[in-house]
């Protein structure tokens, strides 16, 4: 059972989440293990993965790492803004889920041999105001928001399943979970409500996602 969380006690767990989300110690998730560890993980060390495929499956765990960092400050910057405790204790039990994602997405890239986006302060700035904004606007607006966000990162996980090495099963395991999840977040986020938001708002959004997407491969 969640307890009602005062406008203060909200600031102290966006910025405990904050702290942890860039300090590398990490948001509190639901404690699921990595799909990475359901078979053998494949490092770049492993006879099935060249140098080179180890550097571009860490290049792409590195977009999906700034993903979920984003993530984490999606849901809290729309937490803060909350409008009720139901719709603050959905944000942050997705953002449990998300937590694991990011836990996930930073194992896999130090396994690869891999390092996170230098940029993340900057994704998560930009990710808080967002979901801010957003969650200013209203229930309905900031959970259709929510889906929005789950349907675009959705697909671009599916689009990452097509591009990761094939010799790189264990970050496979690991989008497949996410994408499972993504989906989830966003059926729940429509059944509580959320109202489907203008065209101009999605290309708005996907435009914003391609920045990060294309930014983070390299930086």
């Amino acid at each position: 059972m969640f307890r009602v969380l005062s406008s203060l006690d909200r600031a102290f767990v966006g910025l405990d989440t904050a702290l942890r989300t860039l300090a590398g110690s990490r948001p509190y998730g639901s404690g699921r293990p990595s799909p990475a560890d359901a078979g053998e993980i494949t490092t770049s060390d492993s006879p099935g993965l060249s140098p080179e495929d180890a550097r571009q499956a860490a290049a792409l765990m590195r977009v999906n790492h700034a993903g979920e960092v984003s993530a984490q400050a999606l849901y809290q910057g729309q937490a803060a803004a909350a409008e009720n405790a139901e719709l603050y204790n959905l944000l942050q039990s997705a953002a449990r889920e998300e937590a694991d994602h990011l836990r996930w997405t930073e194992e896999r890239i130090h396994a690869l041999g891999g390092r996170p986006s230098l940029l993340n302060p900057v994704w998560f700035s930009g990710a808080f105001l967002l979901g801010y904004v957003a969650g200013r606007m209203g229930g309905p607006v900031s959970l259709g928001f929510l889906s929005e966000t789950e349907r675009q990162v959705e697909a671009h996980l599916a689009s990452h399943l097509k591009k990761l090495p094939a010799g790189d099963a264990a970050s496979r395991r690991v989008l497949q979970q996410m994408i499972a999840d993504e989906s989830e977040h966003g059926l729940n986020a429509r059944r509580h409500g959320g109202q489907e938001l203008p065209a101009l708002v999605r290309g708005a959004m996907q435009s914003s996602g391609r920045l990060l997407t294309t930014t983070a491969y390299y930086i």
